[in-house]
C-alpha cells in the first residue's frame, strides 16, 4: 500500500473542516480535544477508503489479475491491477465491490449510532462515519468515469457492443456530464428555496467537477491508446530487409536493394545472425574513389544485443520488448523462425500509438 504526500494534505484540510462540527457537538471540549476528535474522524474516513480499495484489490486478484498498486491519495485512493483476461463482467465486478463496501460500512456505522442513548463524541463519529460512507458509496456509483459506476457502465456498453473503447468513450462522456451536473446542481439547488449559493460549496463543487471532467477525459484518451496498442503488430509496421554478409563491399548494397521497393539493407554474420543495418546516408557519404575498397562494416549501424523482435509480436508484448532491449536504437531487426526478414523502426511504432494514426 502507498500513502502519497497528497493524502497528508487532505488529512490536514479535512481535520480543519470537520473541527467546527465537533465543537458544535462538544462545546465544552478544548481546541486540542476538538482537533484530536476531528482527526480521528479523518482516520475513520480514510480507513473506509482503504477498505474500499482493498475490496477492489481482493476481487481483482480473485479474477486472476495482479495487483500492482493500492494507494491513498488526495482524492481518496485508487487500485491498479494488470494481467489476466480482461472481460466486461470482471471489470464490472471489480468496480462495483468498492462502493458496495462503503454502503455496508455505512449501515454498520448507522446501527452503531442508533444504539447510542445520548448525544456524545462517539455518537458523532458513528453518525459521521455512516454519512460519509453512504455519500462515498452512492457518489462512486454514479455512471460516469472515472468513478466506479462509470466502469460498470463501460463494462455494460462493452458487453453490448463488443468494443471496450466504445464503452470507455460513452462512460467518459457521461462522466463529463456528471462533473458539470455537480457544479450546476450546487448553483441551482439553493435558488429553488430562494437562498443564494454558498461560496464554499460552490468552490468544492467546482473542484470535484474539474476532477471528474479531467478524469473522464484522461480515461477516454487511455481507452483510445489501449485500442491502438491492441492493433499494434510487427507485421503491419516492419520494413522488409535485404541481407548482405559482413565483409561485403559497399557497392553490393545498392545492387542488393535495387528494384526491391521500400527495403532496408541488414548486415548479418556468417551464421546469419543480425549485426546491424546500413544507413543510406552513410553509403552516400563514401567518396566515389573509395567505394570499391570500402566494406559494409564501415557504414553499418549496430543493433543492440538481444533487440531482435519476433515477427508475430504485438500489443503490450511488443512495447515491453522494445523498452527492454532497443537501448535507444532507432531500428531493430525482425526475426521469423530465427531468420531475419525485416526491421522495425521504433519511431514508426510510436507514431502508430498516437491518436488518429493509421497503420
Amino acid at each position: 500500500m502507498l500513502v502519497t504526500p497528497s493524502w497528508l494534505l487532505a488529512a490536514v484540510v479535512l481535520t480543519v473542516l470537520f473541527a467546527p462540527t465537533v465543537r458544535f457537538w462538544a462545546p465544552a471540549t478544548g481546541t486540542p480535544g476538538v482537533l484530536v476528535v476531528s482527526f480521528v474522524f479523518v482516520l475513520l474516513l480514510f480507513g473506509s477508503v482503504f477498505c474500499h480499495e482493498v475490496a477492489h484489490a481482493l476481487v481483482a486478484r480473485s479474477r486472476g489479475h495482479r495487483v500492482d498498486e493500492l494507494a491513498l491519495t488526495l482524492w481518496g485512493g485508487h487500485t491498479a491491477y494488470s494481467g489476466g483476461a480482461h472481460r466486461p463482467g470482471d471489470t464490472a465486478l471489480v468496480a462495483v465491490v468498492g462502493p458496495l463496501t462503503n454502503l455496508a460500512l455505512a449501515l454498520a456505522f448507522w446501527v452503531g449510532f442508533q444504539a447510542q442513548s445520548v448525544e456524545s463524541v462517539p455518537a458523532l463519529l458513528l453518525y459521521a462515519g455512516a454519512f460519509s460512507n453512504a455519500f462515498v458509496g452512492a457518489f462512486n456509483l454514479l455512471p460516469g468515469l472515472p468513478l466506479d459506476g462509470g466502469q460498470v457502465l463501460e463494462a455494460a456498453v462493452w458487453k453490448a457492443t463488443g468494443s471496450r473503447t466504445r464503452g470507455t468513450v460513452v462512460a467518459g462522456w457521461v462522466g463529463r456530464v456528471v462533473g458539470v451536473g455537480v457544479v450546476v446542481g450546487v448553483l441551482l439547488w439553493p435558488l429553488t428555496s430562494g437562498s443564494r449559493p454558498d461560496v464554499v460549496q460552490v468552490m468544492w463543487a467546482a473542484l470535484i467537477g474539474a476532477f471528474l471532467w479531467s478524469g473522464a477525459t484522461e480515461a477516454m484518451r487511455t481507452g483510445r491508446r489501449r485500442e491502438a496498442l491492441a492493433g499494434l503488430t510487427v507485421r503491419s509496421l516492419a520494413t522488409p530487409a535485404v541481407l548482405v554478409t559482413q565483409g561485403s563491399g559497399v557497392a553490393d548494397v545498392g545492387r542488393a536493394a535495387e528494384g526491391r521497393g521500400e527495403t532496408v539493407v541488414v548486415v548479418v554474420d556468417r551464421s546469419h545472425a543480425p549485426v546491424g543495418w546500413v544507413d543510406p546516408r552513410a553509403v552516400a557519404a563514401v567518396p566515389a574513389d573509395q567505394v570499391a575498397a570500402t566494406t559494409v562494416d564501415a557504414v553499418v549501424v549496430p543493433f543492440p544485443a538481444g533487440s531482435a523482435v519476433r515477427a508475430d509480436a504485438s500489443g503490450p508484448e511488443l512495447l515491453q520488448h522494445l523498452a527492454g532491449t532497443s537501448g535507444g536504437s532507432r531500428v531493430v531487426p525482425v526475426a521469423d523462425d530465427g531468420r531475419v526478414t525485416g526491421v522495425l523502426d521504433v519511431a514508426r511504432v510510436a507514431a502508430a500509438l498516437r491518436p488518429g494514426s493509421r497503420q
